[in-house]
This record gives structure tokens, sequence and C-alpha cells, in this order.
């Protein structure tokens, strides 16, 4: 045996008797979950935004709960609020985390990509409560579900104020 192993022996051997199966994991799964933070979708949001999709051609009202973007949304519309349907008020700030849906539009019947994003800073607006439900999931699985406050990770907390959808592309 050479060196090497006699002292990974000897650490190895220490260290069972110290640990127990549970606290290894224990530690091990702490360590994991510090190692993966990077990875979160808040620290994501900071990176740079790469090239725009082209937009659809639209038509309609986007102050009204019809609007074809809206086919998941659950909240206060921005664009009735002091933002638009892709842009937040003033001294509010997009959550950087978001949840998506489809989408068709009537113009090109094509379905698209729709990423909501809650406005978060100030309280709730209190203008055109749209409420929504297509393709909704449940709440144990987040990224296709509408009925959660997304302002976490936000600078300003979890003040909710109103939601936007930004078309992120066409479905595929």
């Amino acid at each position: 045996m050479n060196r090497l192993d006699r002292i990974t022996e000897a650490l190895a051997r220490s260290a069972a008797r110290r640990l127990s199966r549970r606290s290894f994991f224990g530690r091990l799964g702490a360590a994991m979950t510090v190692a993966t933070v990077p990875l979160l979708p808040v620290s994501r949001a900071a990176a740079e935004r790469g090239p725009q999709p082209p937009q659809p051609q639209e038509k309609g009202d986007p102050a009204n709960c019809d609007y074809w973007r809206y086919c998941a949304i659950d909240g206060f519309l921005c664009s009735c609020c002091g933002g638009s349907m892709s842009s937040c008020p003033p001294g509010t700030e997009p959550s950087p985390i978001t949840w998506v849906g489809t989408c068709r539009n009537p113009v090109d019947n094509k379905d698209y990509v729709i990423s909501y994003n809650d406005c978060c800073g100030k309280s709730a607006c209190g203008r055109c409560e749209c409420n929504r439900n297509e393709r909704d999931t449940p709440v144990y699985q987040p990224a296709g579900s509408n009925d959660i406050n997304w302002c976490l990770g936000t600078q300003s907390g979890v003040v909710y104020n109103c939601s936007t959808a930004v078309v992120l592309g066409a479905a595929s």
C-alpha cells in the first residue's frame, strides 16, 4: 500500500467514526445546494438580453382581457396601469422570474410563447383585472402557473402592481 492510499484510508476511517450516514448526506446536499444557486432563474435575469424576436402583427385592444396575448394571465393589466402590454409602469420593476403561456394570434393564426412578468414595487393597480387560465398548471409546476406572486427576487420585495405579456417568439 502506498502513502496516498494510507492517508486516504486514515481520513475515511476518521470521518466514518465522526459522521453518520445521514449527516454526511445532509452536508453533501447543503454543499450541492450552495453550488447550484447561480443556476436559479433570478441570477439569469441580470444576464444581457440577446436580440429580440420579430413581433407578430396584432390587432385589438391591449386594455381588454380578451386580447390574444392574455390567454394565461392572472392579475391587473399593465396597459391599464400606466405601462404597456410589454413594459412596467414608472416606479415599478419587472420580476426576474416569469411564467409562460402559449397563445394563438388571430391575425396570422400562429401560436406564440408569451412571458408573463409581474411588475413590482407599488401597491396593486386595481384596474383591468384579468384571470384567464388557458393551460394554467398547478402551483407545484411553477413555470406555467399564474397563481404565484412572482415578485420574489426583486429589490422592491413582494409588492405586486400589475402584469405584462411579452412575446418571446413563435411556438414550434
